[in-house]
């Protein structure tokens, strides 16, 4: 089976973060964080998004966006998302766990953008006592559709939360291949995001992910809620190299440049060699192909691996180590069902 477009979880490391983990195992550093590695990356991200935030390395993305998510919401309120978020369908609870029984609210939208007539409604809804009322609004950027927002976008839906005096969270497992996509990294900040969930696994890092912390009042004693959530790394180093690694190179950039390049030429093959609809919008990293049952089948079969997402669709994705040959391939087989 050949995991090409699987996810661009299923790609190795790249060499840029590859060899700034090496390079960090030279010798003796301080540990828990207050190493020179984990300043620098730190010092990178805070220059990407040209704000004075809080940030922390962890192990993984449901990590990050779960105590990001509990820093925003009490045990007895709830966090709308759109319902195909990652922290609605692929968590199994971890915001409700690590937030002490958090709800969630999924709402709809198109291609993983939240419908604003649905915030509006969710935000509408009269407090009871019976339910869990919204305190905080999570996206997604890129989302799980492959759709990026636009600044405009952003702020219609961030706008009426914060006046309804509620946080944001921003999941940005996928956030270099909207930033490749042309979204700015600086007006994340500017829109009222509290806590961002900085991607690197999906950018070419092995697992890890920042969590940056633009309110930096959620930073209260966050060393011993990562504790606690067995979040913090005594050897620190190795979760931030790779991403000190990927951008001081521009590599972060530059592997979802060419990701969002390779989802194109997918999506081009697949509208001028076959009979098969695009589902969605091609603005990423990913693509999402209308494929009758069999058809998938039988592209499993001649061994790639592709799966059938939420609303029915097979989807494709890019990553940083996607080459043109393997989407040549892949159109070629694509093209003979």
């Amino acid at each position: 089976m050949r995991y090409d477009f699987g996810s661009d979880n299923t790609a190795g490391m790249a060499p840029a973060a590859l060899q700034a983990l090496v390079e960090a195992n030279e010798g003796y550093a301080r540990a828990y964080g207050a190493d020179d590695v984990t300043a620098r990356a730190a010092d990178q991200i805070r220059r990407r998004l040209d704000a004075d935030a809080e940030i922390r390395f962890v192990f993984s993305g449901t990590a990050a966006n779960a105590i990001a998510l509990s820093m925003l919401a009490w045990p007895h309120e709830a966090v709308l998302a759109h319902q195909a978020a990652h922290v609605c369908t692929d968590e199994t609870g971890a915001p409700g766990f690590f937030g002490s029984g958090v709800g969630l609210i999924g709402l709809p939208g198109f291609s993983g953008k939240i419908d604003p007539a649905a915030l509006h409604a969710a935000l509408d809804e009269p407090e009871v006592g019976h339910r869990q009322p919204p305190a905080a609004l999570s996206l997604t950027q890129s989302t799980e559709y492959g759709a990026v927002y636009t600044e405009e976008e952003l702020r219609h839906l961030i706008e009426p939360v914060k006046l309804k005096g509620c946080g944001v969270h921003l999941d940005g497992a996928r956030l270099a291949n909207a930033a490749a996509a042309g979204f700015d990294l600086t007006r994340i900040a500017r829109l009222g995001v509290d806590v961002l969930v900085f991607g690197g696994a999906k950018a070419g890092a092995n697992c890890t992910e920042a969590i940056v912390m633009f309110d930096r009042s959620l930073a209260r004693r966050i060393d011993n809620r990562l504790k606690q959530a067995g979040q913090t790394a005594s050897k620190a180093r190795y979760l931030a190299a790779p991403f000190l690694g990927l951008l001081e190179s521009n590599a972060w950039e530059d592997g979802a440049a060419h990701a969002n390049l390779m989802a194109q030429r997918l999506a081009d093959g697949v509208l001028a060699r076959s009979s098969f609809a695009l589902a969605h919008p091609v603005e990423a990293n990913a693509v999402f192909v209308r494929m009758p049952a069999a058809a998938h089948r039988r592209l499993n079969e001649l061994g790639w691996a592709c799966y059938r997402f939420d609303d029915g669709s097979i989807r494709f994705v890019c990553s940083w180590a996607t080459t043109v040959e393997a989407v040549d391939e892949l159109l070629d087989a694509i093209g003979g069902l």
